[in-house]
């Protein structure tokens, strides 16, 4: 019968602890007072060790509560994955508000790169992003954020992100300023956006601190502010909410009222990633 590891840390905690204080005891050996705290941790070394050098011998698997406590206390280990244990989900990083000024340069720039649609059937829509200079967001993050919403499975189509023309649409990050004067005739009052044409122009204020109707979810909120206003791109045009309770259509103005519907940032909110819908 092998023994456990319960058996053997406590057979080595006995053993260090013996082993002090027979030192202590020996006339034969200049006695060195020992603290508690010293011993204690040359009894957690000892243990450790024949704890390891059971899993060596394949007597068993080390619990994974007790290996991250030695982790945290062993320099030598720390940092390093506790068996079994697979990588870990990125974390998601809710975006932090930032503070928009009410006027930029006036002046948009094209965010070089390119960005390949999602893999799947249909048509893709090529479309480029572009930012308004002075604003205090980083044109490739903002980017790339796009083209994750529009390329979500739940999102409207397959899109290709280019830095030149012929493009289908653009998808423009401006100021409060220079979207008021973008969507004329349109008063957007510098706080909604538009579709002016050929342009999805998100407004940077709604961007940066989203609206009290998603309840302070802002990476939604800007699912839903991108999706919107690129689906009057494509030809959608506003709608309302069906029914309280029900999930608010994306083509729903969310930004100005959700109707008693909940909000929703997805054209097809119940399509999976392999392109079928949800049963319901």
């Amino acid at each position: 019968m092998r023994p456990s590891v319960k058996s053997v840390l406590r057979a080595s905690v006995s053993q260090a602890s013996q082993g002090s204080r027979a030192s202590q005891a020996s006339p034969e050996v200049p006695v060195v007072p020992v603290s508690p705290v010293p011993a204690a941790r040359a009894a957690l070394l000892v243990a450790s060790a024949a704890v390891l050098g059971l899993l060596a011998a394949g007597c068993g698997v080390l619990p994974a509560p007790f290996l991250e406590r030695f982790q945290e206390r062993s320099p030598a280990m720390r940092g390093r994955p506790s068996p079994g244990a697979g990588p870990r989900a990125d974390a998601a990083t809710p975006p932090r508000p930032a503070r928009v000024p009410r006027a930029a340069s006036g002046r948009y720039a094209v965010v070089p790169g390119a960005a390949p649609a999602r893999p799947g059937r249909g048509a893709v829509v090529r479309y480029l992003v572009e930012v308004e200079r002075g604003l205090p967001f980083d044109g490739k993050a903002f980017a790339a954020q796009v083209h994750r919403i529009l390329n979500d499975p739940r999102g409207w189509a397959r899109f290709e992100r280019v830095d030149h023309g012929p493009v289908r649409l653009r998808v423009a990050l401006s100021s409060p300023t220079l979207t008021d004067s973008q969507c004329l005739p349109l008063d957007t009052g510098g706080r909604l956006s538009c579709w002016n044409g050929h342009r999805s122009v998100i407004n940077a204020l709604r961007w940066a601190r989203g609206v009290p109707q998603y309840g302070g979810d802002l990476a939604s909120y800007r699912s839903y502010l991108v999706n919107h206003e690129v689906g009057h791109g494509l030809g959608h045009g506003h709608s309302t909410c069906p029914a309280p309770g029900r999930l608010a259509p994306v083509m729903v103005q969310q930004s100005m009222s959700l109707g008693r519907c909940r909000p929703n940032p997805w054209p097809y909110p119940s399509r999976r990633a392999d392109g079928n819908e949800t049963p319901s």
